[in-house]
C-alpha cells in the first residue's frame, strides 16, 4: 500500500499547499528503490525523499505538512507522520501539533514514541490534553500512542512502568467512541502482561465505578489474562475458576490441509450458575496458541451448551504452520477440560 498511488497522493497534497514543492523530484526519489522493501522500510524510504523535498527548517516544513493533512489518507500520510517523528525532535510543541493535525487522516501512534522517550512529562501532558479533544482520532492517539507494548513501535522504557498513563485510561475508559474504547482495552491488556495486579486493580475499580460500556471494555482488556486462565481475572468476569465440564469434543475430520479449516463441536455442562468462559488451544512442539471459543451464562448446575467452531489454517506471513501432529485443547473457566488430536497435512 506504500506505492506509486500513495506517493502521488502525498506529492499532490504538498504541491497544493506549497507551489514551489518539487513534486516530480520527490516522486522520482521516493519511487527509486521502493520495490522489494518491506512495509516499514518503504515508509522510511519515502520519508527520506520527503525530507529532501521539504524546507530544511522543521517549523516551515511542519506548516506545509499540516496544510495538506486533510488531503491524505492512512498510506499517503504515514511518511508524513514518520517525517514528524524524525525531523521534529527538537521542536516538541510544533511536532505534536503536526501529529494532532495528521492523526484524523493517518496513523500517529508510532511517530509520538520518540517524543515520549525524549520529553516524557511534557509530551504526556500534551497527550492528557488530547484525551479531552472532541476528535475521536486524537483521543484514541492519546491511549494508543502511550501503549506499553504497542505492536511494531519502538519501546519506551518508562511506559513499561505502571502509573503515568493511568489518568489517560481513566478519562477514556467509557468514551462514546468504540474506536477509542478498544484502544483503552488494548492498553490495559498490554499493562496486564507485565503488571497483572495493577491491571486487575484498575479493572475492578472501573467495574465498581460503572459506565455505559464498562463490561465490554473489561472483557477485551482482560482477554490475555483470561487466555492464561488467571483466577482473579476469571473471578472479575464472574466465572468460577475450573468449573464446568466438556461432555463431547468432536472433530469433523482428524486431518486438515494447510489452507483449509478444522471444524469441531463442543458440548459443555455447567457445575453451577454463572458464566462459562470457553477457549481453545492449538498445540505442537514449541507452540501453543489460545483462541476465544465463546461465553455462555448458566442458570444452574446441569445447564448444557453446544458450540461449533472452524479454525483456519490459511497461511499468513507472520506465522509459520508446518504440517504435522497437533493437539486441540478446550479450556473451560481457565482449566483444560478436554483434549483431542489431529494432523495438519500439506496443501493439496
Amino acid at each position: 500500500m506504500i506505492n506509486a498511488r500513495s506517493v502521488s497522493v502525498l506529492a499532490d497534497g504538498l504541491a497544493a499547499a506549497w507551489a514551489p514543492f518539487p513534486r516530480d523530484r520527490f516522486v522520482g526519489r521516493a519511487m527509486d528503490g521502493l520495490d522489494g522493501l518491506e512495509l516499514k522500510d518503504r515508509v522510511r524510504h519515502v520519508t527520506v525523499a520527503l525530507a529532501g523535498a521539504l524546507p530544511a527548517a522543521y517549523p516551515q516544513a511542519a506548516e506545509l505538512v499540516r496544510a495538506c493533512a486533510s488531503r491524505l489518507d492512512m498510506w499517503s500520510g504515514w511518511p508524513a507522520t514518520d517525517h514528524t517523528a524524525v525531523q521534529g525532535l527538537d521542536h516538541l510543541d510544533t511536532a505534536m501539533e503536526t501529529l494532532a493535525a495528521l492523526t484524523p487522516y493517518s496513523t500517529g501512534e508510532f511517530a509520538v514514541r520518540p517524543y515520549l522517550e525524549r520529553y516524557r512529562d511534557d509530551a504526556l501532558k500534551i497527550m492528557y490534553g488530547w484525551a479531552e479533544s472532541p476528535d475521536e482520532h486524537l483521543r484514541r492517539l492519546a491511549s494508543e500512542g502511550a501503549r506499553p507494548r504497542l505492536p511494531w513501535a519502538t519501546r519506551v522504557g518508562w511506559l513499561m512502568t505502571p502509573g503515568p498513563t493511568l489518568p489517560l485510561l481513566d478519562r477514556l475508559r467509557d468514551d462514546p467512541s468504540e474506536y477509542v474504547r478498544r484502544s483503552v482495552a488494548n492498553h490495559v491488556n498490554d499493562l496486564a502482561k507485565d503488571h497483572p495486579e495493577v491491571a486487575l486493580e484498575l479493572m475492578a475499580r472501573w467495574r465498581s465505578g460503572g459506565g455505559s460500556h464498562v463490561e465490554k471494555v473489561l472483557r477485551h482488556a482482560a482477554r490475555g489474562l483470561l487466555r492464561a486462565g488467571h483466577p482473579e481475572a476469571l473471578a472479575l468476569m464472574g466465572a468460577t475458576p475450573g468449573s464446568g465440564a466438556v461432555d463431547v469434543l468432536a472433530l469433523e475430520a482428524d486431518t486438515v490441509a494447510v489452507g483449509a479449516k478444522l471444524a469441531f463441536s463442543v458440548s459443555v455442562t455447567a457445575d453451577g450458575p454463572g458464566p462459562l468462559l470457553l477457549k481453545y488451544a492449538i498445540r505442537r512442539p514449541g507452540s501453543r496458541r489460545v483462541f476465544h471459543l465463546g461465553q455462555r451464562a448458566a442458570d444452574g448446575a446441569g445447564a448444557t451448551f453446544t458450540l461449533r467452531k472452524s479454525h483456519s489454517f490459511r497461511p499468513v506471513t507472520t506465522r509459520d504452520e508446518p504440517p504435522g501432529p497437533r493437539e486441540l485443547d478446550v479450556i473451560v473457566n481457565g482449566r483444560v477440560a478436554a483434549t483431542t488430536t489431529f494432523t495438519l497435512i500439506p496443501a493439496p
